[in-house]
């Protein structure tokens, strides 16, 4: 599908329905996402508030005034050692999938993290089957890292999980900035 290029902005809490749409849909008929039973309006709202009140960048994609993907950052675990850096996430709504939409977002979360300062972006694979997600993260840079296996249970089947890891920024150096 082509599609003109979209248009990067933050999220507003105007595009959750829209998002939770996307998010729906991947719950319901994929294994990008372990949950089993998609989380509504709200719930992803409060989701959405406690990254933007973290200093996290949550962007979407839109075409035409439609929003049609979305992107955002957290932290990849809470202690804080860790807090130089990020897991991230990446959606495309179904009907503007193989459009590029993936790598834009892709493209603009590592931007934005690198201009917060973290050094590592870190991406859960939660399918090993799902080689086109894998083969998309390895075009962006990220490596293989780990598989934890028969970890989650969806879709009548066992299922691992692939880390992939990405250096941000000075993210390879041997030094960091403290805070």
């Amino acid at each position: 599908m082509i599609l003109p290029p979209p248009t990067i902005r933050a999220r507003q809490d105007s595009d959750m329905a829209k998002i939770t749409d996307i998010y729906s849909h991947h719950v319901l008929n994929g294994a990008s996402s372990w949950e089993l039973s998609p989380p509504d309006v709200s719930e992803m709202t409060t989701r959405a508030h406690a990254l933007r009140d973290g200093g996290y960048p949550y962007l979407v994609a839109e075409v035409d005034g439609v929003v049609v993907g979305y992107t955002y950052a957290g932290a990849y675990r809470p202690r804080p050692a860790y807090r130089f850096t990020v897991e991230h996430t990446v959606y495309v709504d179904d009907n503007a999938r193989q459009g590029g939409i993936g790598s834009v977002l892709m493209t603009a979360i590592i931007e934005a993290c690198e201009q917060r300062g973290y050094r590592q972006m870190i991406g859960i694979i939660d399918d090993s089957k799902n080689l086109q997600s894998i083969e998309f993260h390895e075009k962006m840079g990220f490596e293989h890292v780990g598989c934890v296996k028969n970890i989650g249970y969806k879709f009548d089947r066992w299922m691992d999980q692939i880390l992939i890891q990405r250096p941000l920024g000075d993210g390879s150096s041997a030094s960091a900035e403290t805070e």
